[in-house]
């Protein structure tokens, strides 16, 4: 029996640690807007906490940054920063957290192979095309969990759960086409995030975090800013570098699963029979697509 390497021990942990804090990141803006909080309150508090951390890595790659451009950064803000914060939190005023942390991420994976075809001239393989049709398929059986299954009304919540998902996966294109490093252009996009979202947030009195216990919003804040954008970020990024890109992808197929788990034993939400159906398929097909088939240009 071969023991895998230290290094492949080590990135696997550090991957599996991101999966689980994406995977709850879901269940911590449910509670939030439960709570009251509006997408925009998780938004700053969000990138204002993930800013305060990363605003010493982002002035550290002050001159990678300066080449990259303004343009290009305010791209990425548009997708992968406060847009996408602005439509997760929105999708889930309106659908259940178990909901956002598969919807999300697994459209994210199919749109991100269909924006590559114009932006990066990645033709899919057949094996790959027919591995992302599954992964539809699971998104639309998790769908249907809002439809007639245990959170009818929640398909408005999906929808736009789908557009926080497209706008992901626009945002790790352009990051591949434009060949900014990850950690840099992380860095640059919360604090950048932050300072576009937090003008408007002021102008409207702060929305409701003032009226709120400041532990909750500090609880927000920690969890979504610095262990989601932060701290998982950057343990996914030193996965990919001690294990290769293809093993810490696969880990990613985790997040659905730890979104379903945590929002069942923590929010305590009902586990459907399609939503379950779903997870399975899409996170099966997640899993051959990066192992076993592969792109062509």
């Amino acid at each position: 029996m071969i023991l895998p390497g230290r290094n492949i021990v080590i990135g696997l942990l550090f991957g599996l640690a991101a999966a689980l804090i994406w995977g709850g990141q879901a269940v911590v803006a449910r509670s939030g807007t439960v709570a009251g909080y509006s997408p925009l309150d998780l938004a700053v508090l969000r990138y204002v906490a993930a800013a305060l951390v990363l605003l010493p890595f982002a002035w550290r790659a002050r001159r990678v940054l300066a080449e990259i451009g303004l343009p290009k950064l305010l791209g990425l803000v548009a997708t992968g920063g406060a847009a996408n914060a602005l439509l997760f939190g929105w999708g889930l005023v309106h659908a259940p957290a178990s909901h956002g942390g598969t919807i999300a991420p697994i459209t994210s994976a199919v749109m991100g192979a269909v924006i590559a075809i114009p932006l990066l001239g990645e033709m899919p393989t057949r094996g790959r095309a027919i591995a992302l049709g599954f992964i539809t398929a699971g998104v639309l059986l998790i769908g249907w969990d809002g439809i007639g299954g245990a959170h009818p009304g929640a398909w408005r919540g999906d929808l736009i759960l789908m557009g926080a998902g497209t706008v992901w996966g626009a945002f790790t294109v352009l990051l591949r086409r434009w060949r900014i490093p990850a950690l840099a252009g992380n860095a640059a996009m919360c604090v950048l995030s932050a300072l576009v979202l937090l003008p408007p947030w002021l102008l409207l009195g702060g929305g409701v975090v003032p009226e709120m216990p400041w532990q909750t919003s500090v609880l927000q804040g920690f969890a979504q800013g610095v262990l989601s954008s932060a701290i998982a970020t950057t343990l996914y990024a030193r996965a990919g570098e001690l294990m290769g890109a293809t093993r810490t992808a696969c880990l990613t197929t985790m997040v659905p699963v730890a979104a379903v788990l945590l929002s069942v034993l923590i929010l305590h939400e009902p586990l459907g029979l399609a939503k379950l159906a779903g997870v399975v398929l899409a996170v099966g097909a997640m899993l051959v697509a990066v192992m076993v088939t592969g792109r062509r240009s």
